[in-house]
């Protein structure tokens, strides 16, 4: 697909699973297991999934999903599968190798969105994309320094404090265009200041939803994950955005939906829902 000057490509980077309930928030199982079946652990399959813009010398890549420096246990713990898939594999198949990477988007710091952003050289962390800068909203660095009790877990220094080390870490404060096409919103739900990336010419919108709707199955209002640390705040931006993608026919991408890589949406008289979807874009 190309919108603009850019050429896009989805990278699927891996899979990985969470718990259903976490997932769903106040949604009954019931509900929630139809499209997303659980494990017998309760865990739900994801992907991780990323997009990369292209265009002249410039390769811009959205998030970089888990990475693969994690030890067994931690492998075990969220069911890492790279088999069939990872960031490396599948930029290889471009014939893209990770230094002609110019500019990496980093939706925020929690560990799936993040983790391939680093990786070990000589036993020391170095930015995995060492000729990029990444972009990160400076309030959810931040907050990633010193997260909360309840968020701690998700927010793991080994993914992000090198790249500030390294000097590549561009701290964006609030929404900017990043060029004519890429343009950052701000949300504050799910965590502080991630950044939804919305790409467009005067014809197509892609909107990169990063965990503001996960999946397909979250785009209803109710459907907010129990990971959220606002999540009426969550509720208010899924319908301000939703609006504006009916109104607009935006495609949403959805980085962890495990089938469907995007969507258009409608607004019906139970709210708001998926109308076609889509395996790639």
């Amino acid at each position: 697909m190309k919108i603009g000057k850019y050429d896009i490509s989805v990278i699927t980077s891996g899979y990985f699973k969470l718990d259903g309930g976490a997932m769903f928030g106040i949604i009954p199982k019931a509900l929630w297991e139809k499209s997303n079946p659980a494990d017998s652990a309760n865990r739900i399959k994801l992907s991780t999934r990323n997009l990369l813009l292209q265009h002249d010398k410039r390769k811009i890549l959205i998030d970089t999903g888990v990475g693969n420096k994690w030890d067994a246990k931690f492998q075990s713990i969220y069911s890492i599968d790279q088999s069939e898939y990872s960031l490396t594999s599948e930029l290889n198949k471009k014939k893209i190798h990770a230094d002609e990477i110019t500019d990496v988007i980093i939706t925020h710091l929690h560990f799936d969105h993040t983790g391939g952003s680093t990786k070990y050289e000589n036993g020391k962390l170095v930015p995995a994309f060492p000729n990029a800068k990444y972009y990160i909203q400076k309030k959810n660095y931040e907050w990633a320094i010193n997260p909360s009790e309840r968020d701690r877990g998700s927010y793991l220094k080994e993914n992000f404090v090198p790249l500030k080390e390294a000097g590549v870490l561009s701290l964006v404060d609030s929404e900017k265009m990043l060029d004519d096409e890429i343009e950052f919103i701000v949300i504050n739900g799910h965590t502080f200041s991630q950044q939804l990336v919305k790409i467009s010419d005067t014809s197509n919108t892609i909107l990169y939803c990063c965990d503001l709707m996960p999946t397909s199955s979250h785009v209803p209002l109710p459907y907010v994950m129990g990971y959220d640390l606002q999540p009426l705040v969550t509720v208010g931006e899924k319908k301000d955005i939703l609006t504006h993608a009916v109104e607009e026919n935006w495609k949403l991408f959805f980085e962890h939906d495990p089938q469907y890589a995007a969507a258009t949406v409608k607004s019906t008289d139970k709210g708001f829902q998926v109308d076609e979807k889509f395996q790639s874009i």
